[in-house]
Parts: structure tokens; C-alpha cells; sequence
């Protein structure tokens, strides 16, 4: 659990910096140009960890049903290289969407008037700005949307289902309130990351407004 709270901080510190820094001389200088390169800089290393976070919870969610639904074979399970795996694969994950995401942005032409209405390079406020069909570009980040937060949602759902039902089996009061403590942070976090995420990602593009 540690190891995984670990890699999520340093995921959570990386994503921060990617965007806050910019932010704040924006915010302090408005009307601040940026280059194209460093826009698609900052989207690429916002993707990555936005991406790494989501599928880091997903890995936290299947930690805590082998620690709850399988405590004998946990040290088993999830060993060390168990561990570093998961961790790699939602890096290598993130980075893999982000390198497509980017690309298909990037590879749009770009009207004359370029205002971002966002403080920060974002897909959707990007794609608005394109002068060309923006379609594929369009299906491309909604099936990423999907995929990033509708599958590690459902993934954390189902880890919870089977924890709750055994914890549920389990006899004594105190038993059952120590199993449903060393899960609510990590359900806590869960519900804010995917609840604002898919507010942002999720909903209808004729429902999205510059507010």
C-alpha cells in the first residue's frame, strides 16, 4: 500500500507541476503567450500523469481486495515485481495515450487567432481552435476518455463489490470497521479523481461551456 501511495505522490507532484507553475504566471501576467512546443509539452506530461493516476488507483483498488479478500496470499500476490509491474504499466499506459492524444492535436491546422479559454493546454479547449474537421480528433479523445476513466471506474467497482461482500462475512464489529478503515482513503480519493474527471471528460460536447 505504501509503495503504491508512494508512486501516486510522486505521479500527483509531476501532474501539479505540469500545469500550476504556467498557471500562476499566467494568472500574475495575463494574456501570456506560449509557444506551440511547450503547449504540447504540457499537455503530453498533463495526459501522462492524469493517465498514470487513474490506472495507479485501479492497481491501489486491487491491492486492497487481495489484502482483504485473499490475506493469506497477499505477501504471494503481490510481491515486490507484482508491484513494480502494476506501477510500470500505468506509467507505460499513460505515456502510450498521451503520445496519441498529442499527436492527433498537434497534427491539426490552427486558425490565426489562437486564445485558449482554459489556464492550461487541454484536448477540448485545443480542438476548438483548429481550423480543419476535427472529427477523428473528437472520437479519438472521447474513446480515450472511456478507456482511461470508465474502465479503471468499473475495475475499482467490482474490487469494491468483492471487498464489501467479505467484509460483510466477517463475524466481529471490530474486524469489520479495521477492513472498511484501510479502505476509505483510497475509496475517498477514488470518488473525487473519477467524479471530477468525468464531470470534465464524460459529459456531452453540446453541454460544454467556456464557464
Amino acid at each position: 500500500m505504501y509503495f503504491f501511495l508512494s508512486m501516486l505522490s510522486i505521479s500527483e507532484t509531476c501532474y501539479s507541476v505540469a500545469i500550476i507553475p504556467r498557471m500562476l504566471s499566467g494568472l500574475l501576467s495575463p494574456h501570456q503567450p506560449i509557444s506551440i512546443p511547450c503547449c504540447a509539452t504540457q499537455l503530453f506530461f498533463y495526459l501522462t500523469f492524469g493517465i498514470n493516476n487513474c490506472f495507479l488507483l485501479t492497481a491501489m483498488g486491487y491491492d486492497r481486495y487481495v489484502a482483504i479478500c485473499n490475506p493469506l496470499r497477499y505477501s504471494v500476490i503481490m510481491g515486490k515485481e507484482a508491484c513494480v509491474q502494476l506501477a510500470s504499466g500505468s506509467l507505460g499506459t499513460g505515456l502510450g495515450v498521451a503520445i496519441v492524444q498529442v499527436t492527433s492535436v498537434f497534427g491539426l491546422s490552427f486558425c490565426d487567432v489562437c486564445v485558449i479559454s482554459h489556464f492550461f493546454c487541454d484536448v477540448r479547449p485545443l480542438l476548438k481552435l483548429a481550423c480543419t474537421d476535427t472529427t477523428f480528433s473528437e472520437i479519438i479523445n472521447f474513446v480515450v476518455s472511456v478507456c482511461v476513466l470508465v474502465l479503471p471506474m468499473g475495475l475499482v467497482f467490482i474490487s469494491y463489490v468483492l471487498i464489501i461482500s467479505t467484509i460483510l462475512k466477517i463475524t466481529s464489529a471490530k474486524g469489520r470497521k479495521k477492513a472498511f478503515a484501510t479502505c476509505a482513503s483510497h475509496l475517498t480519493v477514488v470518488i473525487i479523481h473519477y467524479g471530477c474527471a468525468s464531470i470534465i471528460y464524460l459529459k456531452p460536447k453540446s453541454q460544454n461551456s467556456l464557464g
